[in-house]
């Protein structure tokens, strides 16, 4: 799945003859903060931070860097002010004055912190360029902000890695200290967010599935994914293999996720204009017909004509992988047009295997998920955002859908359909009535056989939580990653296990070929062709930054045909 990599990691790494710096140089513990003096929630979290510095002693250094808040006149003044301070002890007082001196930073305050410690300002060789050191001082620092993904204060560092859990006096001990259970966290989202992750998860799930298949457990592997699995009620029962929860059930998730992106791209992304989305749209087009043209072409063997859907699939987790793995050579908007023509390459797959691919059709079963719809559409006319009636009513569309003859795995798309979206939330109030909650929850905090927030204060921090996401954007947080690390190395391990044995090439040498020179020859040369051709007549425009060889190249990564591929060439073939 597309995935976006996240900069988690600090920009230029702690200099104490630079930085400024509480704690021994030695210490084994870093604790870098980019605050503003004016930001309420740096104040709040720098008693915090004492608490923490009074228990951990000389293992940990602590460092500030400033992040003034935007469009904040009085934060930029007092960042400028205490970075005209030369002496590090006299900084630091001047840090904490700032920090606690009143319950909302006032030009009052840095009028007096200026008085106080006029003594200790820089004024060589003259005030004025003492100053214009301290500005660029503060620049420098917003500069690596940005570069660190700081988006918001305070934004904290651990030992070079962002920290995005709560920073209450126990959290960021347990953080600091190493956890056991925040190693783990760590090191999965160190993981996720390096961009071809998904990729190589599928890459190892994938040789795997080959080296059992062809070990003395390959047998038993077989045997293992021919278990068949149920649930029965009396006499009446519903039992499939292995292999087919995955590829039917489970499989399910991931078109799902598809979905979900496919809306997501079709309503606010990169397809959301029809400008935007001719170039990518004509090139899956034409990455589609191209392949399956020089596959028909190839073959003249009755019983595998039908295999001509399996060079037409895209496999978007290793395409992306491998153009994000290069890095600035491959532009943001090559990327941008492989991701968009990847996805509407799934939805053409999709509409493939609907079409072309399923079994013979079942009217009772049909008119049943027919009506599993209408009450996924009524929900959403209802306004209805909670998650658990589309569950409820999208596991009665994927049983109908089984027994239809469709693949049951298309109800996962026409779920994503209806799953709602809703209105942006207004983040002011929410923001507003949060903090009154919880300051109301705080005045009763030190009560007799009172422990933690009371229920009703749950119940309302849990609607405020639920109102800032929408179902749609909610599951596809909650499902992408599942559907990347979880679904995606399943299938590949339970369908991938191809057996090499002296005959199993027998007889298959059109066939391999059809199918290869489908992906990669048939791919590469139908994308460069179809989006040429729309250029040529004005239907859509490529992007200056990158040249028609780095498209093709691109094209050449679309070739990679795996999920669906295998998908494809499980319903066209029915020998293994």
């Amino acid at each position: 799945m597309s995935q976006i990599p996240l900069r988690n990691r600090l920009d230029r790494p702690v200099d104490p003859a630079r930085d400024h710096v509480l704690g021994s140089a030695g210490a084994d513990l870093t604790l870098v903060e980019y605050g503003s003096y004016a930001c309420p929630h740096c104040r709040a979290a720098n008693e915090q931070i004492a608490a923490v510095r009074n228990s951990l002693g000389d293992r940990l250094l602590y460092v500030f860097r400033h992040r003034p808040l935007t469009g904040n006149e009085l934060a930029r003044r007092a960042a400028e002010l205490v970075e005209r301070i030369r002496d590090p002890k006299r900084f630091w007082d001047a840090h904490v004055e700032l920090m606690t001196r009143s319950a909302e930073l006032t030009q009052e305050d840095i009028d007096a912190v200026e008085r106080e410690f006029a003594d200790a300002l820089d004024v060589s060789p003259t005030p004025e360029q003492a100053r214009r050191r301290a500005r660029e001082r503060v620049q420098a620092d917003e500069a690596n902000a940005r570069a660190s993904g700081v988006t918001f204060t305070p934004t904290f560092f651990i030992n070079g890695r962002r920290y995005d859990g709560p920073w209450d006096y126990a959290s960021l001990s347990d953080a600091l200290l190493g956890s056991l259970g925040h190693r783990a966290q760590a090191a999965a989202l160190d993981f996720a967010s390096w961009a071809p992750s998904g990729g190589v998860m599928l890459l190892l799930a994938t040789a795997l599935a080959i080296v059992l298949a062809n070990s003395p457990l390959g047998p038993h592997v077989r045997a293992f994914w021919s278990t068949e699995l149920g649930l029965s009620f009396g006499e009446a029962g519903f039992s499939m293999s292995l292999l087919e929860w995955i590829d039917d059930a489970l499989l399910t998730v991931f078109f799902l996720v598809v979905g979900l992106e496919i809306k997501r791209e079709l309503t606010v992304g990169h397809l959301a204009s029809w400008r935007s989305a001719a170039l990518p749209a004509a090139a899956a087009l034409g990455g589609m017909v191209v392949p399956a043209l020089f596959y028909m072409l190839l073959i003249d063997e009755p019983a595998w004509a039908h295999g001509w859907g399996v060079p037409m699939a895209t496999d978007t987790a290793f395409a992306i992988a491998l153009i994000a793995a290069l890095g600035a050579s491959a532009p943001v908007s090559l990327r941008i047009f492989l991701t968009a023509a990847a996805i509407v390459d799934d939805i053409g797959s999709i509409i493939v295997v609907a079409l072309f691919y399923s079994g013979a059709l079942n009217a009772a079963a049909l008119a049943g998920a027919a009506v599993f719809t209408g009450l996924l559409a009524l929900l959403g006319r209802a306004h209805v955002y909670r998650a658990l009636p589309y569950v409820l009513a999208g596991i009665g569309l994927w049983l109908c859908v089984h027994a239809s003859g469709l693949h049951a795995t298309l109800a996962g798309i026409v779920l994503a359909m209806f799953i709602p979206t809703r209105p942006p939330p207004d983040y002011q109030a929410l923001t507003a009535q949060a903090e009154a909650i919880l300051m109301n929850e705080a005045r009763h905090g030190g009560e007799a056989l009172k422990h933690g927030p009371s229920a009703p204060t749950m119940r309302a921090l849990d609607e405020i939580h639920d109102r800032l996401e929408s179902p749609t954007n909610r599951m596809l947080r909650y499902l992408g990653p599942q559907a990347s690390y979880l679904v995606l190395p399943v299938f590949a391990l339970a369908n991938a296990g191809v057996t090499f044995t002296p005959d199993a090439l027998s007889d298959r040498g059109p066939l391999m070929l059809a199918i290869a020179c489908g992906l990669a020859l048939g791919k590469p040369v139908g994308i460069a062709l179809a989006a040429a051709g729309a250029v040529r007549l004005g239907l859509a425009e490529k992007p200056g930054d990158y040249s028609w060889t780095q498209l093709v190249g691109a094209a050449a990564l679309a070739g990679i045909g795996f999920t669906m591929s295998l998908f494809i060439a499980g319903q066209a073939f029915p020998a293994p």
